[in-house]
């Protein structure tokens, strides 16, 4: 199956305490790309990209591991982020981000699957072309989307909602944090926001919930999986490594198979899309692990 995944890359200026900075290649569909190619998938990202160092340095990183990099325009500089660590690993974003991708830019042929998510998917001007690719392939391919709700560029808290289930209603698969559902549905249970997604059109809706695990709901099973536990070094790119997993795990799958997956397949999932959580936060920056280190990651843990 070949994957066009349609969003953001981001440089990750990590910056932890008593640390030099680190500039990491990031943006959560261009993770979500390159873990899917560190795993062996066919796949395009089409993005946005300037002619600067930080360009260049993600241009790179992306090939290196097989990603095709479609450039849908040339903004004035790569988009960035300052990535804040606290003591525990954890990740706070500063953005400095523009999105300006035309329709113009979508590839004319369908892919097996698309995906969408974060900053591009919500942000205009170029949201509109993001969901413009969703929804003219979505006949031809299935669909996924991870909102990676970045509160600071959002807007206002309504449209922001609204804009997010726009999109939820274009996906055949979606994942969310808790923390992601918090800000979008303060007060609410994930699980119950999950069922109520479900009614707007997806098959499947995963939300993780970093070291308590993870969850998957669908019309017949709600699963809910532990975290492995593991030494964190940082959590940036966890959740888009999990987000790989999950579509490498489930690129057979068509439309209809993934609404009757069974509560064993999805226990599965979870597990495996877990484990390759695990050794992406145990490493610098967004690393995702290749098939050879997750199969090894999926032993270990089967082992324990």
């Amino acid at each position: 199956m070949s994957f066009l995944v349609i969003g953001e890359c981001v440089a990750d200026i990590v910056r932890a305490p008593g640390a030099a900075d680190r500039v990491h290649p990031g943006g959560s569909p261009a993770n979500v790309a390159y873990g899917l190619a560190r795993l062996g998938r066919d796949v395009t990202l089409l993005t946005q990209l300037a002619d600067d160092s930080h360009g260049h340095l993600i241009g790179a990183h992306l090939r290196d591991a097989g990603v095709r990099v479609e450039v849908g325009g040339l903004p004035e500089r790569t988009p960035s982020a300052v990535v804040g660590l606290d003591a525990e690993g954890r990740a706070a974003y500063a953005f400095d981000i523009a999105w300006t991708l035309e329709a113009g830019a979508l590839p004319p042929e369908a892919p097996g699957h698309v995906h969408i998510g974060s900053v591009a998917a919500v942000t205009d001007p170029g949201a509109a072309a993001v969901l413009a690719g969703a929804e003219r392939f979505r006949d031809r391919a299935t669909v996924s989307y991870d909102p990676n709700v970045r509160p600071g560029l959002m807007g206002e808290h309504g449209p922001a909602v609204a804009r997010v289930e726009r999109c939820v209603a274009l996906a055949d698969l979606v994942k969310a944090s808790d923390e992601d559902l918090a800000w979008l549905y303060p007060g609410e249970e994930p699980e119950a926001v999950a069922v109520r997604w479900l009614d707007l059109g997806p098959a499947v809706v995963l939300v993780t919930r970093g070291a308590a695990g993870s969850s998957a709901v669908t019309r017949h099973h709600t699963v809910a999986a532990g975290a492995p536990r593991v030494d964190v070094v940082d959590t940036v790119g966890a959740g888009d490594s999990f987000m790989s997993a999950v579509l490498d795990a489930l690129a057979a799958r068509d439309r209809a198979a993934l609404g009757a997956l069974s509560a064993g397949e999805l226990a599965g999932l979870l597990a495996r899309a877990g484990a390759a959580a695990a050794v992406t936060v145990s490493r610098a920056g967004a690393q995702p692990p290749d098939r050879a280190e997750l199969d090894a990651a999926r032993a270990d843990l089967a082992g324990t």
